[in-house]
């Protein structure tokens, strides 16, 4: 088994919402491209809210999510896991990356939406005190996977529009909350 090793952030100077996933899939990991997987529905979900879409080369992609305030990145540096899925991750062998550092880098974030249930248990379990103590508001968003087919494209498009175009308004203030409604 090898280990899977995900990519830099893509910030820009105006980031106030950072976009988590868990770790790339082989398709991106190949392509060494975020959300490279024809079937994941990121950039097509992402075309609709900020002009981010599949039509615009990879670059130009990456360029409109900075200029629209959105940062990029995952959870996880490295794992060892079998295949793309994030149900093969074997949590013993994950390392994270430096969220608190890039935190402290971009003060402007307020908001952490997360690329499902995966990437959000990784991100409470290897940081969840420390986002509690900023005071960020952290959402758990529908996947994006084609392995998430239990929801439909309409009611992802309407989570993460609802998640990334709502007013940024946490100022890490202590009344931030996840998606579920509890207490981060």
């Amino acid at each position: 088994m090898s280990r899977a090793r995900s990519f830099a952030p893509v910030v820009g100077e105006g980031a106030r919402v950072l976009i988590l996933g868990s770790m790339p899939g082989a398709a991106s990991l190949a392509a060494a491209q975020y959300y490279a997987h024809p079937f994941n529905q990121f950039w097509s979900i992402l075309g609709e809210i900020c002009g981010a879409g599949r039509e615009l080369p990879y670059a130009q992609r990456l360029q409109r999510l900075r200029s629209c305030g959105f940062a990029l990145w995952d959870v996880l540096r490295s794992c060892v896991r079998v295949g793309s899925l994030d149900s093969a991750i074997e949590h013993r062998s994950a390392i994270a990356n430096d969220i608190p550092g890039l935190l402290r880098r971009q003060p402007g974030i307020e908001r952490i939406c997360c690329n499902g249930a995966t990437a959000h248990a990784a991100l409470l379990r290897h940081f969840g005190h420390p986002l509690q103590a900023q005071g960020l508001d952290v959402r758990r968003l529908p996947s994006t996977s084609p392995a998430n087919a239990g929801c439909t494209r309409e009611a992802k498009l309407a989570a993460w529009r609802a998640a990334l175009m709502a007013p940024v308004s946490c100022a890490r203030s202590d009344s931030c909350y996840t998606s579920s409604g509890a207490a981060l």
